[in-house]
């Protein structure tokens, strides 16, 4: 059973010195927008093992270099979603993506401006804000 939390995966690399951020793009029978990895929590299953899991299963990633929590969370006016916790997951620059075809159709790897400009959702582009200064104030 689902439980009425949402945890969102911002993935990232690191590319010769540059950040790139990966976005996937829903289906068009599921409204086709751009967006990070997003996925419930099961029951039985902890935010930290749900991440892992839907990454792994929304892009083939099974080796995750590093995952920075407590970056972003809010919540949801629909009463059956009521959370969502947000999380920089950053994976090799080697790694291949490998899609879940009942999910999305394309991906793209993005720098902070062109993700900025390609997510749909306001939430996600605070988070992608939020990411993307802690990873540059270094």
């Amino acid at each position: 059973m689902r439980l009425p939390i949402q945890v969102e995966a911002i993935i990232f690399r690191r590319n010769d010195d540059k950040i790139e951020y990966l976005l996937l793009k829903r289906l068009p029978e599921r409204n086709g927008f751009w967006q990070p990895v997003t996925g419930g929590v099961e029951e039985g299953e902890t935010r930290d093992e749900a991440l892992r899991r839907e990454v792994m299963e929304e892009t083939g990633v099974r080796s995750i270099v590093a995952v920075m929590e407590g970056l972003f969370y809010f919540e949801f006016s629909d009463p059956n979603l009521n959370q969502e916790y947000v999380y920089g997951v950053e994976i090799s620059s080697s790694e291949k993506i490998v899609l879940d075809p009942k999910e999305h159709n394309e991906y793209r790897w993005c720098r902070f401006q062109g993700a900025l400009q390609l997510l749909h959702w306001k939430e996600n582009k605070e988070a992608l804000r939020k990411l993307n200064t802690t990873l540059t104030q270094h």
